[in-house]
């Protein structure tokens, strides 16, 4: 017995145990014990018991099954490979069925891939005449018969059964993880219901789940059990999907494992759609996809990027992001990083480009590529220069000027001061209080004087005093500053200019006296 999918979870699918098998032996029923399927199919299959024991066990399976079986569960069996032999198959099952009121339409025949090579088109119509009835189709252990595609594309399978072998070796062997994630992919391009058999540890459910496989069964699920404990099984709540994995949050978008083509219709819409330049390389740096935007904003100098290394296409832009690529590769997320590439219009001209690095990872956590996402900021890099030009001209014009800007806060404190060329003091030296160091010991009382009444009272502030020139002379300067206010006349800032008196009456020899 199983759960049937209601969502993309992967759900509880257990099946009915079988606790011994009953044989009769010369007209005697003897009691064998336990003895395993790997022990007993072969025994049968090799005598002409198939049939009736194929009757005997889907008559005592539909009968187990309590009158309230929910109609969302399903109830699996195998048939032999010697029955896909039978064209009486489908009768017999309709046969059962009727005699116990089994609904049909809760039945699935699972059917190993091997059974289908001998005989295909008798396969063919004794598949047909299953799905007559109702009937789903299963095909069980997938990936180790013989010409499996030819299998899915000739017969009407609603599901596809992936061999425990692959499932049990897929947490250590990235071959086994990409064998289940193309299954996945595979399935649900078909629209065809992925099961994965096998289940033993929550490792193996969660990297399934993380794969979008829609059912799973093993023992993590629970082992086979007596008839009699199915309407408890059926009572249990339905797994949904694990919590707390590592592997479901941030790792699902950046996976190359397995994309299904809903998922990467969704992400080509999205790659389209993207305002930046994206792009996706393998662990060689080649190109796994780009978007248009990428093409854009940078040159190809060796034409179409996808299989091609990253080295061959932009060598300039290689030789700048190698060692950022490399440390990605080692799994570091790297952000801000700016690099020139050749314009897409003239080869000759760089743009320059904000990137992105990010690791991109597998199910079991190995970084597997490097997603790039690329900014095209030329244009404010430009800007930016312009401005630092602008910014530069100016102070320059202002060391040339005689007259000098200064800010300070409500309280009087310089917050800034274009330097005082002629005191061979820096403006920061001046800030806060530092100005005090280079005012005439007999002028200062008075400056301090009247500052500290413009900012108790708001009046503009206007003196007269001497600074020590870096030549050691002194020079008569001019202060003014008024206050800038906000609401409620509060003051939020003073706004001052400070002026060389004798720069702009050079006549006046006594600013000029030398200290002594």
């Amino acid at each position: 017995m199983r759960l049937c999918p209601t969502s993309s979870q992967l759900l509880s699918c257990a099946r009915v145990g079988c606790g011994g098998l009953k044989c009769w032996l010369d007209g005697t029923i003897a009691q064998l014990g336990f003895v395993p399927p790997d022990k007993f199919v072969s025994v049968i299959e090799s005598s002409d018991l198939v049939g009736p024991f194929f009757e005997s066990m889907l008559t005592q399976a539909f009968t187990a099954l309590p009158p309230d079986f929910p109609e969302e569960l399903t109830l699996s069996v195998n048939v032999s490979p010697i029955q896909l032999r039978d064209r009486s198959l489908s009768s017999q099952i309709d046969s059962i069925a009727e005699r116990t009121r089994f609904p049909l339409g809760q039945l699935i025949v699972e059917i190993m891939e091997t059974a289908l090579v001998d005989n295909m088109k008798l396969a063919i119509d004794i598949a047909s005449d299953l799905k007559t009835l109702g009937t789903r189709l299963a095909l069980d252990d997938f990936g180790t018969g013989y010409s499996s595609l030819r299998h899915l594309n000739s017969l009407p399978f609603d599901e596809i059964k992936i061999d425990k072998s692959f499932i049990l070796s897929m947490c250590d062997r990235r071959e086994s993880r990409k064998i289940a994630a193309a299954v996945v992919g595979m399935g649900q391009s078909l629209g065809i219901t992925t099961i994965a058999e096998g289940i033993e540890e929550k490792k193996h459910a969660d990297m399934l789940f993380y794969l979008g496989c829609e059912l799973g069964q093993g023992w993590h699920y629970g082992r086979p059990v007596p008839a009699a404990e199915i309407p408890t099984i059926i009572a249990r709540k339905v797994l949904g999907p694990p919590a707390g994995s590592p592997m479901l949050a941030a790792d699902m978008a950046n996976s190359l494992e397995a994309f299904p083509m809903e998922r990467l219709a969704q992400l080509q819409a999205i790659y389209d759609g993207a305002p930046v330049g994206l792009c996706l390389f393998d662990r060689n740096f080649r190109y796994v996809s780009h978007n248009k935007r990428l093409s854009e904003m940078s040159a190809l100098s060796a034409g179409p990027r996808l299989g091609k290394r990253l080295e061959e296409v932009a060598p300039i832009f290689y030789l700048q992001t190698e060692p950022y690529l490399k440390r990605a590769l080692e799994g570091e997320a790297i952000s801000n990083l700016e690099a020139l590439a050749e314009g897409p219009q003239s080869p000759s001209e760089f743009n320059t480009l904000l990137l992105s690095l990010q690791p991109v990872r597998d199910g079991a956590n190995e970084v597997i590529g490097i997603s790039m996402a690329a900014m095209d900021i030329t244009v404010p890099k430009r800007m930016e220069k312009v401005l630092l030009e602008h910014e530069d001209h100016y102070r320059r014009t202002l060391e040339l000027n005689v007259t000098y800007p200064y800010t300070a806060d409500p309280d009087g404190k310089i917050l800034w001061v274009n330097p005082l060329g002629l005191t061979g003091v820096s403006g920061a030296e001046l800030e806060g209080y530092g100005w005090r160091h280079i005012v005439h010991a007999d002028d200062l009382p008075t400056v301090e004087e009247i500052w500290a009444t413009s900012l108790h009272g708001g009046d503009p502030f206007d003196v007269d005093f001497r600074i020590r020139a870096a030549d050691g002379t002194w020079r008569r300067m001019r202060a003014r500053a008024s206050a800038r206010r906000g609401d409620g006349g509060k003051i939020l800032r003073w706004y001052g200019l400070v002026e060389d008196i004798d720069a702009r009456n050079p006549t006046r020899s006594i600013a000029q006296t030398k200290e002594r």
